[in-house]
């Protein structure tokens, strides 16, 4: 791997190692490991971890619990297991490919399962010139994989969430419905009056509650930038610096 990048999330609560070039993880980790409904020592599986950003982030805001990753790409799963041994948490991190599991990983369940899986699809999309980046954005296993591992992998009466874009919202649902239930939407709007660009779900392991639709959290203040620096909306300003939890519907 290129040079690397020493970068602080959570007010440098997190730090974590990352390459200079290729994929690198920005805040929707962050949103994503804040919407976790997770408690002390409960455990987890992400799914895709990268370089660990996500469950460092969980494992900060929520001391105690016990968190696995799974990253495909060897030096990207290196660089995860640095970062957690520079934290000094129990996060474990396996290369493999999500398809095929560790038999280890396939005899257990976990509390939470989450991931942030790639955004664009294959035969729609331009491949990036950095592989890294290409398999972040990219990547070659379905969607529908994704969410049947992760509901394997999800104990009775856990959570599987996801971060995704928004016109990837029917996919995940048609894939979430026959294996998850309690299914919950949480729009992510980048100002008032625009259409949301991401969406967080999640699904239930055995939930028997109606779907839900959550009014969209906003992401920036104002109608536009107009200014440099961050202009973040207040409730995700306390996420993304000081660690809060992003609740559905909160």
């Amino acid at each position: 791997m290129q040079s690397l990048t020493h970068t602080d999330f959570l007010n440098g609560r997190v730090r974590a190692w990352q390459p200079a070039q290729g994929y690198r993880a920005g805040v929707d980790p962050v949103l994503l490991a804040a919407s976790l409904p997770a408690q002390a020592g409960q455990s987890a599986l992400e799914l895709g971890c990268g370089v660990g950003v996500a469950s460092l982030c969980l494992m900060a805001r929520v001391p105690g619990m016990t968190v696995t990753g799974v990253e495909l790409q060897a030096d990207y799963a290196a660089l995860a297991q640095r970062n957690a041994a520079e934290a000094g948490v129990d996060f474990t991190v396996e290369i493999a490919d999500l398809s095929a599991l560790p038999a280890d990983l396939r005899q257990r369940q976990f509390d939470h399962v989450f991931a942030n899986p790639p955004y664009f699809q294959r035969d729609r999309s331009t491949a990036a010139t950095d592989p890294g980046r290409d398999i972040a954005f990219a990547g070659d296993t379905p969607l529908a994989k994704w969410v049947e591992v992760a509901a394997k992998r999800c104990a009775p009466k856990g959570y599987v969430t996801f971060i995704q874009r928004i016109e990837r919202l029917p996919e995940l649902i048609m894939a979430m419905q026959p294996l998850l239930g309690s299914l919950e939407v949480q729009p992510l709007t980048p100002r008032a009056g625009r259409e949301a660009q991401l969406v967080l779900i999640r699904g239930r392991k055995n939930g028997r509650a109606d779907f839900r639709l959550h009014n969209g959290i906003v992401m920036h203040e104002g109608p536009e930038h107009l200014h440099d620096g961050e202009d973040y909306a207040p409730k995700v300003r306390a996420v993304l610096r000081d660690g809060a939890a992003l609740p559905f519907g909160g």
